[in-house]
Order: C-alpha cells, then structure tokens, then sequence
C-alpha cells in the first residue's frame, strides 16, 4: 500500500512540473506571465497608440470578415523587374509582378538559406495586387478561385505565392522547405493542411506571409493559423518567448479608444495592430 502512495505522490509531482514549465519545442520557449511575473523595465515611456494603428503592421488579420484597410497597404510596393538586384535566386513568372521592398529582402533571405542545402527552384507566381486589379481577379474567376476587393491578404504587401520551376509544390522540395524551414525568417504558411475550418481557404503549400520573429516561431511550433494566433495573445495578454537565441516578450492590448501603453526606451520593439480590435506590442530583449 505505501508503494502506491509513493507511486502517487512521485506521479502527481511530475505533473505538476510538466504542467508548470514553460513550453519548449525544438529550441523555441513560450512562457505565459501572470500578473506577479510581468516583465517590466525601469527605463519605459508612454507611448499613445490611437485607433488607427489597429488596421497597420505585419500582424494584420485579412480574410472574409477583415478586410484591409487602405493604411495597411505596405508604403513601398515596388515592381520586382525593375529592381533586377532583387531578382536572384528565384524566378518570376510575371514582369508585373509587385511587392513590399522589405519583405522581398526578407524573402531572399530565404531564398539564400535554402539555397545551402541544394533547394534552389522557387518561382515567385503571385504577390501584391491593389484593389482594382483584386476587383477584376475576382469578376473573371468568381468566388470559387478569388476573394472580393480588400479581402484578399494579397492586397496588403505582406504575402506571396510561391511555386516550384519542377514539380507542383506539395510534391517539390521547395514545398517541403518552405513548411518546414519559412518560419525561422519570420514567414508563415498561410493556408496550412485541415486548418480550412478556421481560415476559409483551402491548402495552399505556395502561399507564405511575412509576420515576423517570434510571431512565426509560436505559429510553427503550436501549428497555429494567424486566426488561432491572434485569439491565443487575446486570451494570454502577453507571453515570452525565447526563438533562435533570442528573448522576446509579447503584450496584447484592446484598444478601443486612444490609449497610451508602456514601452522600453533602450530595447527594440514592434508595434502591430490586428485588424480587428487592438494591437500587440513586441518587445526584443
């Protein structure tokens, strides 16, 4: 009978310690604070954040019931065939093709880690479209195939679809990298497998989105959706993170008038809206 109630004892302390570590997975620690372990600094100012800022940033959730704003369009799309220095290391099946400057250095970077380990043929299919070009998108390919003007996270800046010069992309290695590589650049696959429920659009393993470290490593690592992320920071209200060596700390907040928020004077941070009803606050440590 003793031996069961040192059993017992030894079983409920173990999980105890499993239920009160932080969540570590493949070198990425999520760690959500409670009121008494907040992180706070004695060097932070007030910074005023007003409604507006919740439809700007790399967080922003686009898709049938949020759509863009026209503060939220990335401010410089460029037109890819005329800056030729970016094109490398990839192709482009359109001379028209546009996007973000910041997110195609972001994506050559990509290109440049992938190319390392023998993944080198990515072909940039589809990136920034504006809301007219959207509008006629969606008049000839109808609903089945394309999202109403606005709803389409084409139309921020921030996403593109990326293909495979040998082989469609669920079958090609660049496919393969991209799900399992992308996120340690600060992308994310979109529109991943049995997720259709919460996203609203079928599997699509060329659509990648640009939300950043350590958003994308959480997304990753608890295989969450950009819809399931968001939901997850509303509930927490802020987390922190260790990914790829470094100490982030993440704070949502609602914001549903102006508002001012605490941030550190001597350490980087990001703010983002979300494009529903607040905004979160990154702070790298």
């Amino acid at each position: 009978m003793k031996k069961w109630v040192l059993f017992s004892l030894i079983l409920c302390t173990v999980c105890v310690g499993i239920y009160l570590a932080p969540l570590i997975q493949n070198g990425v620690e999520i760690k959500v604070l409670d009121k008494d372990d907040k992180v706070t600094s004695t060097h932070t100012e007030k910074k005023e954040i007003t409604k507006e800022q919740i439809y700007k940033g790399n967080l922003l959730l686009v898709n049938k019931n949020h759509p863009v704003k026209e503060d939220g369009v990335k401010s410089d799309i460029i037109n890819l065939s005329q800056n030729k220095e970016l094109v490398r290391g990839y192709g482009v099946l359109d001379r028209n093709l546009r996007l973000s400057r910041e997110i195609v250095n972001k994506f050559l970077r990509v290109v440049d880690a992938a190319e390392k380990e023998g993944v080198h043929n990515f072909l940039i299919s589809s990136s920034y479209r504006d809301f007219e070009e959207q509008r006629k998108l969606y008049q000839k390919m109808g609903s089945d195939y394309a999202l109403p003007a606005g709803y389409s996270e084409h139309n921020l800046g921030l996403s593109l679809d990326v293909g495979s010069t040998q082989m469609k992309m669920e079958n090609a290695p660049e496919g393969k990298w991209i799900e399992e590589e992308v996120w340690k650049y600060g992308f994310v696959l979109r529109y991943p497998k049995n997720k259709t429920n919460i996203t609203g659009i079928q599997y699509e393993p060329w659509h990648i989105r640009y939300v950043g470290l350590p958003h994308s490593a959480i997304m990753q690592k608890k295989k969450f959706t950009l819809e399931e992320y968001l939901d997850f920071l509303k509930e927490k209200k802020e987390i922190s993170i260790n990914a790829e060596g470094k100490k982030y700390t993440v704070s949502y907040y609602q914001i549903s008038k102006s508002t001012t928020v605490n941030v550190p004077v001597n350490q980087h941070y990001e703010i983002s809206g979300n494009n529903v009803d607040g905004v979160i606050v990154t702070v790298h440590e």
